[in-house]
């Protein structure tokens, strides 16, 4: 799967003398971004392969999928064909609902073909609790050989479903960041005074009891900008009219973009009801925001102390308790400023780039059939 995440994890592993090999399950095409690496793409398309197939999904949908279902190639015959070809020692999936259950019988059909498995946010915790993916978990877990999470919550979650093979350790979902070139953007506690929220409203993002808690002590915030990033959700776009908040409702936003504003606020605040150890969280820890965080299943009381280099919100859903979060914070600058030093310290030490390229290419050695009597 072709994501901001995937790109740069097996970024790690460019100029590490592996030969890596991209099966893209998604058919979503070549990748520049990627190539560094062989590419296994445009497997999928058995008719009209250059041109026609839009046209014809919009228009007649139904007879597009019949085509498809009797002329398209399917995930695991393309999968098996690379597999046999490329003979690998290791296939890692990333995420399972996508890249582990297409190709789950093919990877049963040849056992003796390692099997090593990434989780991600909410592909186990969340899933976990709906009956169709449940039964997937449990049929691939078992298969898997090695399992790699970015938290340690998810570990324990793998045992209860049933995998038995070897836990290669919790790595944030990306690798690690690149400290260098955020310090560039980072300001003095004393200089910040900016309020920064995570905007999403969906399936997991809980921004909007956030945004209740913020009106609710907006003249304790009179001197303090509010931004909201990542918002699509109309509810949360419509804060852009309170009267009572300096406040910027934000869409999506770059990457760059985001960490410039994280690296100059005092507060960043993410709030879901579904994740693993939240990447974004975990770059505002880099960019030196005091982090207030959702703690779906304890995932983030994992690297947050509350009350300490962070605070924890333990209900998503709970405006008050999201209130007093904000509240005591702001009455507590001390706490801010030494939490800022804490987690700079922190980041150095668990989330650089470089530490943690070095941590996880030692983890991939490990699995090489020789690696004990090295």
């Amino acid at each position: 799967m072709n994501n901001l995440h995937f790109t740069r994890w097996s970024d790690q592993l460019r100029e590490s003398g592996h030969e890596v090999y991209w099966f893209d399950i998604l058919d979503q095409g070549y990748s520049p971004a990627l190539s560094w690496m062989t590419q296994v793409t445009g497997w999928k398309k058995g008719f009209l392969k250059k041109r026609g197939r839009t046209f014809v999904k919009k228009r007649f949908p139904k007879f597009f999928s019949f085509l498809s279902s009797k002329l398209d190639i399917s995930v695991e015959t393309a999968f098996e064909k690379a597999l046999l070809e490329i003979q690998p020692d290791v296939v890692h999936s990333f995420a399972l609902y996508i890249s582990c259950t297409p190709i789950f019988k093919v990877m049963k059909k040849h056992e003796n073909v390692k099997w090593m498995y990434s989780s991600w946010g909410s592909d186990l915790y969340y899933y976990q609790n709906i009956p169709e993916y449940l039964n997937d978990i449990q049929k691939v877990l078992p298969r898997v050989d090695y399992l790699i999470t970015d938290c340690l919550r998810d570990h324990k979650i793998a045992i209860k479903h049933g995998f038995k093979g070897d836990f290669l350790g919790a790595f944030p979902g990306g690798g690690g960041f690149k400290l260098t070139a955020i310090q560039k953007y980072i300001k003095p506690v004393a200089e910040r005074k900016v309020i920064l929220i995570k905007g999403n409203q969906n399936r997991s993002g809980r921004a909007l009891p956030v945004l209740e808690a913020i009106v609710s002590i907006s003249k304790l915030l009179i001197d303090y900008k509010i931004i909201v990033f990542g918002a699509t959700n109309p509810e949360v776009r419509a804060f852009q009219n309170q009267k009572e908040l300096d406040i910027t409702v934000n869409g999506i936003l770059s990457h760059d973009q985001i960490l410039k504003l994280m690296s100059s606020s005092l507060i960043y605040i993410g709030n879901s009801n579904s994740d693993g150890m939240p990447n974004t969280m975990l770059e505002a820890i880099c960019s030196g925001a005091f982090p207030i965080q959702s703690n779906p299943g304890n995932a983030t009381a994992e690297v947050l102390t509350h009350q300490s280099n962070g605070l924890l919100i333990e209900d998503c859903e709970d405006m008050e308790e999201i209130k007093q979060n904000i509240t005591f914070t702001i009455q507590n600058l001390d706490m801010i400023q030494k939490a800022f030093e804490y987690n700079q310290l922190y980041a150095q030490e668990h989330l650089s780039r470089t530490i943690v390229t070095k941590k996880v290419l030692l983890m991939y050695q490990s699995t090489e059939p020789n690696y004990a009597t090295n």
